[in-house]
């Protein structure tokens, strides 16, 4: 008699085990998503197509007085940077277009991404150019954060996380 009761009685104390490792996986899923649920949401991308507000945002980071300066070489070049800008994206628009032609004209999206190309230089050398005013008219710890800039944006990047 005991040893038929003997399969029973360990089936019985398996299936506790297999209850309470049912259970222990369940309340560790249940955390997991508790957990996701509750944390902070990855911040947005801070990239701004618009280069005026970029140009903001590194004026942000000088000294007061020497963003004063890049704000006011920036103004004096504003009509001509911002045709250039607006050419830019121009072109870029017109890249998303001819991708999209049916028939697709292989000839026609490279002539248009060489004048992107163009457009997106005559805007880097305007900029550049205004940049290297500004800079020439900076003190030296301007120039400094000007040019430790991107280090500057990795460090508050940095803080977010």
């Amino acid at each position: 008699m005991t040893l038929s009761l003997a399969p029973a009685a360990m089936t019985r104390g398996s299936s506790r085990w297999l209850l309470l490792g049912s259970l222990a996986l369940n309340l560790f899923f249940v955390g997991i998503a508790l957990a996701m649920a509750i944390r902070s949401p990855v911040p947005a991308s801070t990239w701004n197509p618009d280069v005026f507000v970029r140009i903001e945002r590194v004026a942000e980071s000088l000294p007061p007085a020497d963003a004063d300066l890049l704000r006011g070489e920036i103004n004096k070049g504003r009509p001509a940077l911002a045709a250039a800008q607006s050419a830019y994206h121009q072109s870029r628009d017109e890249i998303r277009a001819a991708l999209r032609q049916d028939p697709f004209n292989a000839a026609a999206l490279r002539e248009v991404m060489a004048r992107t190309r163009l457009a997106r230089q005559n805007q880097d050398q305007i900029l550049q150019n205004l940049f290297a005013e500004a800079a020439g008219k900076m003190s030296r710890s301007g120039r400094l954060a000007l040019a430790d800039w991107s280090e500057h944006k990795k460090k508050l990047r940095a803080q977010e996380h």
